[in-house]
């Protein structure tokens, strides 16, 4: 089974708890990387990004950041070369995102979804495999260009 990471800030605190449990409770290797209480001075980027770090470097298979709106949270993590962040709200777009771009890290607001809708898009995440199409690894490549040109 893939290990997961996961990372949030105080708009995410509630929602990243809830998740961790379900996905332990499912049998998945979880490293958490904090916020590990509800603190409003918490900023997301301290969180994001070595959660980021890590699914880029493949320490871990995929990463989930939450924060307040997942804004902020999918900012952060596009800025790690490797990363293929993208804020969630639809089942559809949780595992298109992986099968056509494959997404490694699925964003989520704290305070714009529920934990039941939440439990859906984690699934449809975590189920999804990359297809490889040509067309889908010609996209990629353009991307990865992109990073090395601007890095």
């Amino acid at each position: 089974m893939m290990s997961i990471g996961i990372a949030c800030d105080h708009g995410g605190f509630h929602l990243k708890e809830e998740i961790t449990a379900a996905l332990r409770d499912a049998g998945y290797k979880v490293t958490d990387f904090g916020a590990y209480s509800l603190n409003k001075d918490d900023d997301y980027p301290d969180f994001v990004v070595p959660l980021a770090i890590e699914v880029a470097n493949g320490s871990l298979g995929r990463g989930i950041a939450v924060c307040g709106s997942g804004v902020g949270a999918s900012i952060a993590a596009n800025k790690i070369a490797g990363v293929r962040a993208a804020l969630i709200h639809d089942v559809f777009s949780a595992h298109q995102g992986v099968e056509d771009d494959n997404m490694n890290i699925m964003c989520l607001g704290g305070r714009v979804i529920g934990s039941f809708l939440a439990r859906d898009l984690v699934h449809a995440f975590l189920s999804a495999r990359f297809s490889g199409e040509q067309r889908h690894r010609r996209r990629l490549a353009a991307i990865d260009a992109l990073e090395r040109k601007n890095s």
